[in-house]
């Protein structure tokens, strides 16, 4: 697997998939019992966006401007992006002083969590977190960064075996995130896999599967598939498209399947993609929004 996040850290796509995140983690909070947050693709957990810029084999333009960097500093921001904002700079901060690093160019953070440390940072005490990463090196680097965390585990194992290895929880509630690089020719069957067997053990799971917008995804097939399953739940799915897919990009979009959405999530997920499209645009036929695949009933 040549798949590196840090490349890609802060990035459009991450704007979305993070504040998407947080907002459901959020809706489960609603309810006073605790669950489950797992993490399939969990990477190293954070990232130094001065390495952004650093390939294995020679410079590339950092990605993070064009998202996070949008974004950080304004005043006009939906609730769910300030959130966002501001759980970034607290890890920004907290990462600084613990390792004695300076700030970025400008006023921009330079250390971004990625989704373990989003997510286990808004977790409470009666809500815990198992996070899986199967590259060796990230793996060992999660572990490193969360070592002495209470009610959070790390697990060198492949994600998708932790579906099946750790539903149901004992707490009968769990929000689970699949985060796959999509560099595997069978990723979509993967992922259609997990969900299949994860519905099968904790009918009223929390899925959230996170996918590019490609040429090469085929979203529509994986949208096929996934309706074909037996006894769907409500679903849907919040996309943010920075291009039409004409444009001269690689990576035009991505989006989010949420299964078993928390109550109320849909309309301020929505809002905020649409309010994301012209602010993130790299071309003409920027989009946002939800759509529901099965509607509460």
């Amino acid at each position: 697997m040549n798949y590196r996040h840090h490349f890609h850290a802060a990035n459009f796509a991450d704007v979305l998939k993070h504040a998407t995140l947080l907002r459901l983690v959020a809706g489960l909070q609603a309810k006073e019992k605790g669950f489950l947050y797992l993490d399939s693709h969990a990477g190293r957990g954070g990232y130094d966006l001065t390495a952004a810029a650093t390939g294995t084999t020679r410079e590339r333009e950092a990605e993070w401007p064009n998202g996070l960097g949008r974004i950080w500093g304004r005043r006009d921001l939906p609730p769910e992006l300030q959130a966002y904002v501001e759980a970034v700079r607290v890890f920004d901060q907290t990462t600084r002083t613990a390792s004695g690093g300076g700030k970025a160019e400008g006023d921009f953070p330079r250390f971004y969590p990625g989704s373990p440390w989003l997510a286990q940072a808004a977790l409470r005490v009666q809500d815990r977190a198992l996070l899986c990463e199967r590259q060796p090196d990230e793996a060992a680097a999660l572990a490193d960064s969360f070592r002495g965390v209470r009610r959070c585990s790390v697990q060198a194992m492949d994600g998708y075996t932790a579906v099946r290895a750790y539903l149901p929880p004992p707490e009968r509630r769990a929000l689970v995130l699949i985060d796959p690089p999509f560099e595997a020719a069978d990723e979509w069957t993967n992922v259609i896999t997990a969900l299949r067997e994860g519905l099968a053990r904790l009918p009223g799971g929390t899925f959230a599967v996170w996918y590019p917008l490609t040429a090469r995804a085929r979203v529509d097939a994986f949208y096929r598939q996934l309706l074909a399953l037996s006894k769907l739940p409500p679903c849907y799915t919040v996309e943010l498209l920075i291009a039409g897919d004409g444009a001269a990009l690689k990576v035009w979009g991505c989006g989010l399947l949420v299964i078993n959405p928390p109550w109320g999530s849909a309309r301020p997920l929505d809002a905020m993609a649409r309010w994301l499209a012209p602010v993130l645009a790299q071309g003409d036929g920027a989009a946002g929004g939800v759509h529901w695949l099965v509607p509460e009933v």
